[in-house]
């Protein structure tokens, strides 16, 4: 399964942007997926998971601004970011949340830079 991700781009602090998550070559209908960042100079983290069935869960540091959802009609995973900080700048990707069916070729992710 392929993933692409896009949405990004620039914002000024307190905005929003919404991400996108397509998937081809498979379906994602039925799984575990999440968001991922990566900071400059950081570690990649997981900031938002959507299970099967629709439930999430979400990062202390994005919990009450993002809302991770589904539209499995369409293969497609978003991320509604609002009241965004400079802090949520990095690369975006989507990806399984599960290890052992996580793509291990992230790709480009798409770019997230908020401005203060």
């Amino acid at each position: 399964v392929q993933l692409q991700a896009s949405g990004g781009g620039l914002v000024q602090a307190g905005g929003s942007l919404r991400l996108a998550c397509t998937a081809s070559g498979g379906t994602i209908r039925v799984e575990h997926m999440g968001w991922y960042r990566q900071a400059p100079g950081k570690q990649r983290e997981l900031v938002a998971t959507v299970t099967g069935l629709g439930s999430t869960n979400y990062s202390n540091s994005v919990k009450g601004r993002f809302t991770i959802s589904r539209d499995n009609a369409k293969n497609t995973i978003y991320l509604q970011m609002n009241s965004l900080k400079p802090g949520d700048t990095g690369v975006y990707y989507c990806n399984f949340v599960s290890p052992s069916k996580r793509n291990p070729y992230w790709g480009q992710g798409t770019q997230v830079t908020v401005s203060s």
